[in-house]
């Protein structure tokens, strides 16, 4: 018995056409060149918003730093 993921069934879903070429007729989908691009810009975004996430915590962390030197100061 054929194993049908949730993937395929979301798949089937949204075109019930698309699903029978890949999984009966055996046919991929054209575009799979851009997907594969896609993906490597995705995970660069991705990499990107966790390094300026990183630096806005840095950020805060110095600037409470800071306000913490200050008040030591005035004393």
């Amino acid at each position: 018995m054929p194993v049908i993921r949730a993937s395929e069934v979301g798949e089937f879903v949204f075109c019930a056409r698309a699903w029978w070429l890949r999984r009966v007729a055996g046919q991929e989908p054209a575009g799979h060149e851009r997907r594969a691009v896609g993906i490597v810009r995705h995970a660069r975004h991705g990499r990107a918003v966790a390094l300026s996430q990183g630096a806005w915590w840095l950020g805060i962390a110095l600037l409470i730093g800071g306000v913490l030197l200050l008040v030591v100061a005035w004393q």
